[in-house]
């Protein structure tokens, strides 16, 4: 049986990190305050995005908040993948 372990926890948190500093990019390139952004998602407040933005405490962004911020920020979600190999 093949095992389900294909990424180590540190390819996996890389992959996160460069994720998170895609949209982070993005969102500055685009002039968007990350409240705003936060608002137009949905959500209450910026704490939750900014640790998932900044890669800490193990927050992530999920495919919806990908998604989400793909259509705020009027850019394809693919975008947020440069760099992911």
């Amino acid at each position: 049986m093949k095992s389900l372990a294909i990424l180590s926890e540190e390819e996996l948190e890389n992959y996160y990190t460069i994720i998170s500093a895609n949209v982070k990019r993005i969102r500055l390139a685009k002039n968007k305050p990350q409240l705003d952004l936060v608002l137009e998602m949905g959500m209450k407040s910026t704490s939750f995005y900014s640790k998932c933005e900044n890669a800490k405490d193990n927050h992530h962004f999920n495919i919806e908040h990908l998604i989400k911020i793909s259509k705020i920020l009027g850019v394809r979600v693919e975008v947020f993948f440069e760099g992911v190999s």
